[in-house]
Order: C-alpha cells, then structure tokens, then sequence
C-alpha cells in the first residue's frame, strides 16, 4: 500500500512537470493535494481521554481510505490497548507507537495529525505540526491563551495547511440547522446569546509531591508549562483545574457552548468588554489543589452592544428552559426565543409557550417563504469534513477552521483573564489586548519552557 501510495505520488508530481514545467508545484504545493482514491495517512497525538474516542472514531474510517500509522503519547502505559484498538478498526493494520510528538513529525509519510493533548500543548504541537508539512485536527479548545492561538493561525497560512478545531457542533445536522434558522430572522433580530454549562464535580483529592511514574515522560508532558515537581492530583485529566495546564470548565466543556452562542449570535469579531466573577464553592482548598472556579458568571459585550452571557456551574443544580437544558444554549431575539439542548432545538414565538419550530417537528416553520429548514442539512460528521478538506488540500471546506476555532476559543479565554483579575476589562480586537490594563494583557501569553517554546516568528 505504502509503495503504491508513492509511486501515485511520483508518477502525479510527474505528469505535472511535463505538463507545466519543472517549477509549475512547489514541494509545499504538491503536498497539499491528495487523490481521491488515495488513503490519508494519520498520526493521533494524545491518545488518553478525548485521544481515545478521536483514535477510534477516525480508525473507523478505514474503509474510507483513512488509515492511523502511528499513535503517540508520553504515557506507554496504555498505548498497548490503543494499538489494538486501532488495528482491530482497521484490518488488522497495527499502527507504530512513538512517545515524542517530534518523530512523528519526521515521518514523510503521515499527512495529518490528530492532537489530543492537555490544553497548554495545543499550539505548540499544531505550529510544529505545520511547519513539518503536516495538516492538523486539533482539539478545543484551540489555544491555552489568546497570543499562542494567534500564532496557530499565522503557522496554518504560513505553511498553506489544513487546520480543523474540534468544535464538532460545527458539523451537526441539527445544529447547523438552527443556526441557519436564527441567521434568516426565525425569532428576530438575535441580541443576546447564552452558553450553560452546569456539570456537578466533586472534589479530586490532594497528594503529596512524588516520582513520576515510570511510564510516563513527565519532561515531555509538562512540555511549554514551567517546571514543577510531579503530582497523580495535577496530571491525568486533572490538569484541566490547574491554570498552567487547563482553563477549567470555563475552557473545557464550555468552548463548545461558547461557540455557539457566538454562531448563533452571528459575531465575526470580537467582544469589547467582558465581565466574570465565581469562585470554588463546595470544596475545601485544604482537600483539593484545583485552582480554577467551579462557579462563574461570564458576560461580553460586542461594539453594537449585544450580549453574550455563559454561565459555569460545577455544584449541585437545577436544568434551564423546558427543555431541562444543562449543557446548550438560548437564544433571544426581538420576536421570540429558541432554546438548543444537545442537538435537539426549540422556538418559541413572543409570549407563546408552544414551540412553532425545531428539530423534531415534521413541518418546522418556514421564515420569509425559505422552505430549507424543513429538514436539516446533510452532514458527513466532523471528522469527514477534515478528510474531505485534506483530501482536496482546500480549507475553505473545513466547517470550523483554525481562525473559526480561535475566535470562538477567545471567549473562555478572556472570561478567565477577567476572573483573575476581577476587572471589568476592555478588549481591543484587532490587537487582541486589553485596553490600559497591564496586569491583564499579562495573562494573553505565557513564559514557555526551553524548548518547547511557541515562537515569535512561527
């Protein structure tokens, strides 16, 4: 298969040269197309918590010429059953283990990557990633601050790849569905967005410093994050609640919320001003390490003043809307509401309590005679839609593209800045900085650890 792969390659990038002259494809050019009856090539970065569920469902897509070569991550300890896994998805075909992102970088052969790591990995993989050729799924969110997401952008237009977020939303029926039904006027001019995200976590625990086990890399884990001793509370999945490695809940299920109260609010730009305020309520800090709040209020202000609110809440809690929405959004308009529980949509007309819209009606209401939201649009999935976009070697078909991504990833990111700084803050977008507050433009980059480091000039 491999030979075979080549050889299409060699014999296209042949006929080319024959046709327009030796210098008609640049090698970073020529990269960028792959056949449509060739099979792209996929490296998974990460492959613990989400990097299990993205490994299998991208192995999945064997038979669709996708095919996993190598599964990476600085903990061996479980790349044993990722490898089967892998193998049985895809007939047999055992991917290669690799513990250093960098080899699978080195490797000629993978087209695309897969980056599943804790979040204050993602740039740096994704701009490496770049750099060596390579197009990139990089999960949400997209950056772990704001000057580094940047950056992620200036690397995937630099180095002319593919560069898809993980906000899957982005490519769900129904969503994309209600989306289109707010853009065309369904309840009115949309004024203001609200995100939820009410997941109850207890306390995690807390331990005392100690040796990294010895299946795990931990130089490599910590990678751009400055150094600190190992400890089980702050690594594994828990490194979410700690701010040198997560975001907390905030940026962790809340991009996906954000997003589409960004969407859905149809705002291309960024907020001006932006308001948070919480805490950690419920958990003793002599019982736990996590840092971040399980409690917060975030509000945003765009320059026409419309409104995005996104409400944190990790305790004990009631749902919101009829819908019993805990993980969705609302939506208000100047004619009604619509309420977006999962994929799952409903809107309601002024005072009425009786929907006349939404995903699980047969005939949903048509706006202005448009009859297309009768059904929802076809959707090959989030994951189809970046092989479809490497294959074609064109970005414009991606449904959440890496500027998509950042703009919507923004959002959390700077609800966390006002947290820590209890400010009221005011956010230049075109610079992305704040606006006379030095202690919080502080919070937009991080100092990164030799040499993983994120560089000024990618």
């Amino acid at each position: 298969m491999t030979n075979r792969r080549r050889f299409i390659k060699k014999a296209a990038a042949g006929a080319a040269g024959m046709a327009l002259g030796t210098s008609a494809f640049s090698a970073k050019s020529y990269r960028n197309i792959i056949g449509a009856n060739d099979r792209v090539i996929l490296a998974s970065i990460g492959v613990r918590g989400r990097g299990k569920g993205l490994l299998e469902n991208f192995t999945r897509m064997y038979k669709d010429g996708v095919m996993v070569k190598t599964v990476c991550d600085v903990d061996s300890s479980f790349l044993g059953e990722r490898v089967k896994m892998a193998a049985d998805n895809q007939d047999g075909n055992k991917p290669g283990t690799e513990t250093d992102m960098r080899k699978v970088f080195d490797d000629q052969e993978v087209d695309a990557v897969i980056v599943a790591t804790p979040n204050h990995w993602h740039a740096l993989a994704t701009i490496w990633a770049c750099q060596a050729g390579k197009n990139v799924y990089v999960e949400k969110p997209s950056s772990h601050n704001v000057w580094e997401g940047r950056k992620m952008i200036e690397a995937a237009r630099k180095y002319d790849r593919i560069v898809q977020v993980g906000f899957q939303n982005r490519s769900i029926s129904n969503v994309m569905q209600a989306m289109a039904f707010l853009h065309d006027g369904g309840i009115g001019d949309v004024y203001m967005s609200r995100g939820m995200c009410f997941k109850p976590r207890d306390s995690f625990g807390i331990a005392e410093d100690s040796a990294p086990p010895a299946s795990l890399n931990y130089d490599l884990w910590l990678g751009p994050a400055n150094w600190r001793p190992y400890n089980e509370k702050r690594g594994h999945y828990n490194w979410h609640w700690h701010w040198d490695t997560g975001n907390g809940d905030t940026g962790n299920q809340g991009p996906h919320q954000f997003d589409i109260a960004r969407w859905g609010l149809g705002k291309k730009v960024h907020p001006v001003k932006v308001q948070s305020m919480g805490g950690i309520f419920g958990i003793s800090p002599k019982e736990c390490s996590q840092e971040t709040p399980n409690t917060q209020t975030s509000v945003f202000e765009y320059d026409d003043g419309k409104i995005l609110e996104f409400e944190t809440r990790g305790r004990y809690t009631n749902a919101e809307a009829p819908a019993g929405v805990k993980i969705g959004n609302l939506f208000y308009g100047t004619e009604g509401w619509l309420e977006l529980n999962g994929s799952t949509w409903k809107a309601y007309r002024e005072r009425e309590n009786k929907p006349f819209a939404g995903s699980d009606m047969a005939e949903t209401a048509a706006v202005g005679g448009d009859q297309s939201f009768r059904t929802a649009p076809d959707s090959k999935g989030h994951f189809a839609n970046f092989i479809d976009a490497v294959k074609a070697g064109n970005r414009s078909i991606l449904n959440c593209d890496v500027e998509v991504g950042h703009m919507s990833t923004v959002l959390p990111l700077i609800a966390n800045i006002a947290y820590r700084t209890g400010d009221t803050l005011e956010f230049n977008g075109e610079f992305e900085q704040f606006i006379d507050n030095e202690a919080a433009d502080l919070y937009l980059k991080r100092r990164y650890r030799y040499p993983y480091v994120v560089p000024e000039k990618v």
